[in-house]
């Protein structure tokens, strides 16, 4: 949550996480401590690195029903729907800003240092989301326990936190770490041995996997102050080859281990992934190998040091770092904070790389000055709308409808956020009759998360009116969380950005009315 302080020695060079101007050329992930790497494997990693940085961003095509990809080589061609004799209804975008689950600007009340904290508190996060809130920062400090597991009482605080952000309609990005003090004189209590920190982690599997629904992300902490992974006492400072990353990638291991498949861990760089998960800067996620449980698919980004410089204090190391993170964050989550002003920060030069970045949220009060400099030059609101995904019926096509028949329906659903959303959700079509009978017709052969930003995604369903059916009918698109413990919570369900569209009691977006006799 603290840009990277720069040691004195570096501060005479352009700072990287441990002032060198690029990594060493090594190849394969960390399997053990043992592993090493050829001639031919790292010279094939230097061509591949070229490769990747004179190769422009994939151009993504989707479609639905059925994926159609262009996405380094995978293509599967689906031919658009046929509008011939469909009822045509157009839809334009609103420009309001307004409250979506697992996306946007979110907040950081206080860090938890202690048993006897305060709770969250259902009523203050209930009233951010007139503010567009949704998300919140929960920093857990566990300084208290260098040398024991996690108290229970302390257990319990987390317990309850969870459970506020159930009840109040909100998620968290989770962290651990030790200590916010970065002095030498602290050095000793910068993070704790590790095996207690594997000690940690499975003190708090239980309610990571109770509570995974209200977890957007799980940031890897525990290394170092803050829990930022730098000035680290136990963990080698600088690391540069995988050797070195060995016991940060048994953090990592662990915490992926902990957490349900559907949700993932943010490392601060691209480079620690790469170090630890990927073969070279090439191996980046694609529509094949994205969310398939693999720890390279679960493993995701956050910069907390955004637009403050060519390497964003340390986050990058050359292009291929940024090429590398532009690419794997159409599939998984990017977030994190503004830190310093900039000319990397200007309206401009923000708005291209959330888009090129994939960024999801961002925190709403650091730094003051960047988001106030968003603010003066006019594109703060812009930001707040595309944070994330940011949905909205662009067309409409349907057939006649009679009770007992067949009614085709195409829904034309334009994504103008940064990114896609970055966790399973549910798609359904709920049809609601003159008698106020509801139909539910769940669309589990569609997967929002590749709803691409920028992107316009296809539905076409033919759905059966029930036999039964009779007088003005609504039918109604539902983008509810699939965990059944969220799933009738309209907070936790998507809102699309037409005007007269959402329904707040039920969560629903309506798609169109019709009679049947």
């Amino acid at each position: 949550m603290h840009r990277l302080l720069i040691p004195i020695a570096c501060m005479l060079m352009p700072f990287t996480y441990a002032c060198q101007e690029s990594e060493p050329e090594v190849e394969d992930p960390i399997e053990n401590p043992s592993d090493n790497s050829s001639d031919d494997n790292k010279e094939e990693d230097k061509n591949d690195d070229q490769n990747k940085e004179d190769q422009e961003e994939p151009k993504v095509e989707i479609t639905y029903e059925g994926h159609k990809f262009n996405d380094y080589g995978y293509q599967e061609v689906v031919e658009e729907p046929s509008y011939e004799g469909l009822t045509h209804l157009q839809f334009s975008e609103s420009d309001q800003i307004f409250a979506n689950p697992e996306r946007g600007f979110y907040k950081h009340y206080n860090n938890f240092v202690s048993a006897s904290d305060s709770p969250l508190s259902v009523t203050t996060l209930k009233a951010e989301r007139i503010n567009g809130i949704t998300l919140y920062y929960t920093g857990y400090y566990l300084s208290e326990y260098m040398n024991s597991d996690i108290s229970e009482d302390f257990l319990n605080l987390i317990r309850t936190n969870m459970q506020v952000l159930r009840e109040a309609g909100a998620k968290c990005i989770l962290r651990f770490a030790y200590t916010t003090n970065a002095s030498d004189s602290n050095k000793s209590k910068w993070d704790a041995k590790p095996e207690i920190v594997q000690r940690h982690i499975q003190n708090v599997k239980p309610i990571v996997q109770e509570y995974c629904d209200v977890i957007l992300c799980w940031q890897a902490g525990y290394v170092g102050v803050w829990g930022e992974w730098y000035y680290t006492n136990n963990f080698i400072m600088d690391p540069f080859t995988p050797e070195q990353h060995y016991l940060r990638k048994q953090v990592v291991d662990a915490m992926l281990e902990a957490l349900p498949t559907e949700r993932s861990v943010s490392l601060r760089t691209p480079m620690f992934k790469r170090m630890m998960y990927a073969k070279d800067y090439t191996d980046t996620l694609t529509a094949q190998t994205a969310y398939s449980g693999s720890s390279l698919s679960r493993v995701s980004c956050f910069n907390d040091c955004f637009g403050a410089g060519y390497d964003d204090y340390g986050t990058f190391s050359g292009s291929k770092t940024r090429n590398y993170w532009k690419a794997d964050t159409r599939y998984v989550v990017m977030g994190g904070e503004t830190c310093i002003v900039s000319e990397y920060c200007t309206c401009e030069q923000s708005l291209k790389d959330m888009e090129d970045y994939h960024w999801t949220y961002l925190n709403s009060g650091h730094s003051g000055d960047v988001l106030g400099r968003w603010e003066k030059d006019g594109c703060m609101d812009e930001v707040k709308r595309r944070l994330g995904y940011r949905f909205s019926f662009s067309d409409v096509y349907h057939s006649e409808a009679s009770a007992g028949a067949d009614m085709q329906v195409v829904l034309r659903i334009k994504n103008s956020g940064f990114a896609a959303p970055v966790n399973p959700r549910a798609v359904e079509l709920v049809l609601v009759d003159g008698k106020g009978k509801k139909t539910v017709f769940e669309l589990n052969h569609i997967d929002p998360r590749f709803w691409f930003a920028n992107k316009t995604a296809v539905i076409n369903e033919t759905v059966k009116i029930p036999a039964d059916a009779s007088g003005l009918c609504t039918l109604y698109l539902n983008l509810p969380d699939p965990k059944p413990t969220l799933h009738d919570n309209p907070d936790f369900s998507i809102r699309l950005a037409n005007e007269g569209v959402w329904e707040s009691e039920t969560g629903y977006n309506k798609v169109f009315e019709f009679e049947v006799k």
